[in-house]
């Protein structure tokens, strides 16, 4: 006979696939848009006279209202469910590219480009789903299953290089921006599983009860969380940069264009590989260690795609190994933060860590058209992204992956 205790720890266990599906659906669409935006630069600027300073910052403040929008929604999300967050971030997001899609001005892309986008890829992202998967999964499982949110995120960039590619040389630029539009309307309906928040009401835990302030404080004053705050800044940086810039690179050294679909393609493609198998090494091995090793990865494959000979064969080979690197960071950083302090203000305490991730991300994006536009090349910021690289790796090492010491905590009233 099944006792109780016997059947909670079995409901515990079990995988919600229904959930993970959908979430991952979600994650495909929030992520695929937004990764593919280098695509549309240069056709809106030729037809537009905008230069890459303003199509630079437009993306920029995308990043930024990202980061600044997921704590606020996270927290949210905690507390009130993640339907209603997922749902409002796809209407964002589709009023964001449509705005974008019929921008007359600099002021209209940079509000719907910017901060529309931003703040509705904020309220749909994978950093939602993640905290969603996470209150519904065992612990010695979540590595792995966020590794399988994160690996939907890449599919989404995997699927949308080509297509977005393929629409804009059939239809034209803003009409596939008008078409992405619709279908984050479908966003509401796959979010609909995901309902509910973190709050137990029937807990005695008194973690169940701690306040947002109080858990805020709490993990700002833990130095392993700092660190990894840190750390997650030089992420941000590089991968921004790259999904922005590299198509405009592509075409500087004179390689033919088709490279940089490729290129985005075939790093989405491997970042679903990476992304899944940095779930699996995540569960089994140190995350801080591994995060390190990630990012010196990340500095070495820059550093030879720079300093060897540049051809279309260098930029497949260079797609490859990034795409393994990509999104690898965020199953670890996730975990981490479960680890440390649970799942209760996973959604907000995971959006901080990305708010540092995104403003890392302004400054790659931002920097790369202005340094640009000042220096005529993007090499002083590929540079830059290479040292970051290095000093993410010692900021990971001294992370200590335990749960968050709590001698007394009281109810917040």
């Amino acid at each position: 006979m099944m006792t109780a205790a016997t059947a909670n720890t079995s409901a515990r266990a079990t995988v919600p696939w229904l959930i993970i599906i959908c979430g991952c659906l979600i994650a495909a669409l929030t992520f695929g848009p937004r990764s593919a935006m280098g695509f549309f630069q240069l056709p809106m600027l030729a037809e537009k006279g905008w230069d890459r300073t303003t199509f630079g910052l437009a993306m920029a403040l995308q990043n930024l209202f990202w980061g600044l929008g997921l704590p606020f929604f996270g927290a949210i999300a905690d507390r009130y469910g993640t339907w209603r967050v997922l749902t409002l971030g796809g209407l964002i997001y589709a009023a964001g590219l449509y705005m974008m899609a019929t921008a007359t001005s600099v002021g209209m892309l940079h509000i719907g480009c910017g901060i529309l986008v931003g703040l509705g890829v904020a309220a749909g992202s994978f950093s939602i789903v993640l905290a969603a998967f996470a209150r519904h999964t065992p612990p010695e499982r979540r590595s792995i299953v966020f590794g399988i949110g994160t690996a939907a995120g890449s599919a989404g960039m995997f699927l949308f290089a080509p297509l977005s590619q393929g629409l804009i040389t059939a239809y034209g630029w803003s009409d596939t921006l008008v078409y992405m539009s619709a279908m984050m309307l479908i966003i509401p309906v796959l979010a609909i599983p995901l309902a509910g928040n973190s709050h137990n009401p029937n807990s005695a835990n008194a973690i169940d009860h701690q306040s947002v302030g109080a858990a805020l404080r709490e993990a700002l004053g833990h130095r392993s969380y700092v660190l990894l705050v840190s750390g997650f800044f030089v992420c941000g940086f590089q991968v921004a940069f790259i999904t922005a810039h590299f198509p405009a690179y592509i075409a500087d050294i004179g390689i033919d264009a088709r490279y940089a679909v490729i290129g985005l393609a075939l790093i989405g493609f491997f970042n679903i590989i990476g992304s899944l198998a940095s779930g699996v090494i995540g569960q089994k091995y140190s995350k801080p260690i591994f995060l390190a090793w990630i990012y010196i990865g990340r500095s070495i494959a820059v550093a030879a795609f720079l300093l060897l000979p540049q051809t279309p064969t260098s930029v497949v080979i260079f797609a490859i190994v990034m795409g393994l690197l990509w999104l690898s960071t965020v199953p670890p950083t996730n975990s981490l933060v479960a680890i440390m302090f649970g799942t209760r203000h996973l959604g907000m305490l995971g959006g901080v860590v990305f708010l540092s991730h995104q403003i890392g991300s302004f400054l790659g994006v931002w920097l790369g058209g202005y340094l640009y536009d000042h220096f005529g090349s993007y090499d002083p910021v590929w540079w830059l992204g290479v040292a970051l690289g290095l000093f993410a790796a010692v900021v990971h090492w001294p992370i200590k992956e335990r749960p968050v010491d709590r001698p007394a905590l009281v109810p917040a009233e």
